[in-house]
């Protein structure tokens, strides 16, 4: 029986949200858009696409509150050979490139701090300390978590309300000119979201450990939906406050939007600050991640023999052997530098793990429609359909404007298939009778 409360699965939630991307997409906004208002309610629609996907996800992980993520729900709604694939990219790069580049970027910012540290130690330092920590009791786990993810929140709220108070702030307005509203409708508008949608990664983290979570059927879509309104708030609050503080011109196609922004803020110190507060909110990122991670592995090695040692758990029901695995992953990452390089190709396959999942509530709908749903996905039709049509519009932009990265993703994918093929196999017992999966 699952024992996280709501508290730490809406803290998991925000704590794999908020990253660096609210910090440094900013700048590439900027780059097409000239308005603040067009820019905030940005920010503002990409909050409500990440809430329809959540509801969404929220319908399926209450009809099936199994751990594992999009393996556990794809496998059920269309075929075994769907979850493992989704598995396959979710346990080799899925989550190992994302530590990598977070502990990377907390080195990064770490080391603005103590300049006499390396970011690379500093960043398998971090990789390895969290890594070590999920090996450890749940209680530990979930109160680290909670208090690295009210931390991050707490810094932010600060920081939004120092560029109110400490800044000069820019002649800008908020409101809804002509120039504003005739923005909203060039193509560089919808072109931006995706930006601002990969801010918003990671609002689907309690779905990864729903049977470690109290009555999962209830507490994980209310997570699901509470973490993502409340990260909703806290993009808006920093970026009204970035735009208040710094000048337009000086953030533009640049990443570095916190520190100048800081440094507008809190005078030539600002800058330090700025990257203090993003090193330790990259804490809970990182923990979040390697917390979910290994339970993908995990529900693989439960459903085929061949793989079940993956399933294999410690004293404390960590899968410890899937955990191994996944350090491993990102240490190898770290060591060859390649993990930006492989975020950038396996974005389109994620964001079609995405939409091939919330599709899933009306395939399942169509396919069970017996299936007990303690929950229902609010506004059906209307909010899966808006969550699909931006994760359309998503992959779309990702293939135009990256198509080799996209195929070498989708390349990637497929590598499952003849793994799937072999464990499948070697699942099958002498008599020939076919497996559970």
């Amino acid at each position: 029986m699952g024992r996280i409360p709501l508290r730490t699965a809406i803290f998991l939630v925000i704590g794999d949200m908020v990253g660096t991307g609210v910090f440094t997409s900013l700048g590439f906004q900027l780059e097409h858009l000239s308005t603040a208002f067009s820019i905030i309610l940005l920010w503002l629609l990409g909050g409500v696409a990440t809430l329809c996907g959540a509801l969404a996800y929220g319908e399926l992980s209450a009809a099936i509150p199994r751990s594992g993520g999009e393996y556990s729900l794809l496998r059920r709604i269309y075929h075994p050979v769907v979850g493992f694939l989704a598995a396959f990219l979710s346990s080799t790069v899925g989550f190992g490139a994302p530590i990598a580049l977070a502990s990377m970027a907390f080195g990064t910012y770490a080391s603005a701090i103590f300049p006499g540290l390396s970011p690379s130690w500093l960043a398998w330092t971090v990789a390895t300390l969290l890594s070590l920590l999920q090996l450890g009791r749940l209680e530990v786990r979930a109160r680290f978590q909670e208090a690295a993810t009210g931390l991050k929140v707490l810094l932010i709220v600060l920081l939004s309300a120092s560029g109110f108070l400490l800044a000069r702030g820019q002649a800008i307005s908020f409101a809804p000119t002509p120039s504003a509203l005739h923005e909203l409708a060039k193509a560089s508008f919808a072109a931006s979201l995706v930006y601002v949608m990969y801010s918003y990664s990671g609002w689907n983290a309690s779905v990864y450990i729903a049977e470690e979570i109290r009555n999962p059927q209830r507490t994980v879509p209310l997570s699901l939906a509470i973490g993502s309104a409340i990260v909703t708030g806290l993009y808006i609050a920093l970026n009204v406050s970035f735009l208040h503080a710094a000048p337009m011109a000086q953030m533009r196609g640049t990443l570095e939007v916190g520190m100048i922004a800081g440094r507008h803020i809190f005078g030539e110190a600002g800058g330090r600050i700025v990257a203090g507060a993003i090193a330790l909110g990259l804490l809970s990122s990182i923990a979040a991640m390697t917390w979910m991670g290994p339970r993908v592995a995990m529900a693989v090695g439960e459903d085929y023999p061949a793989l079940r040692w993956l399933a294999r758990c410690n004293r404390q029901g960590v899968p410890s052997r899937a955990l191994l695995f996944q350090y491993g992953v990102a240490v190898l990452l770290l060591a060859t530098g390649t993990f930006a390089q492989i975020l950038t190709y396996i974005q389109f396959t994620v964001t079609l793990s995405w939409f091939a999942t919330v599709l899933g509530v009306f395939v399942l709908r169509w396919r069970e429609p017996s299936l007990l749903r303690p929950y229902r996905t609010w506004g059906y039709p209307w909010t899966p359909l808006l969550f699909l049509a931006v994760c359309l519009w998503m992959l779309w932009d990702l293939f135009r404007v990256m198509p080799r990265e996209s195929l070498a993703g989708l390349g990637t994918l497929l590598l499952g298939l003849p793994i799937y093929a072999l464990v499948r196999r070697s699942s099958i017992p002498p008599n020939g009778s076919s497996t559970p999966s």
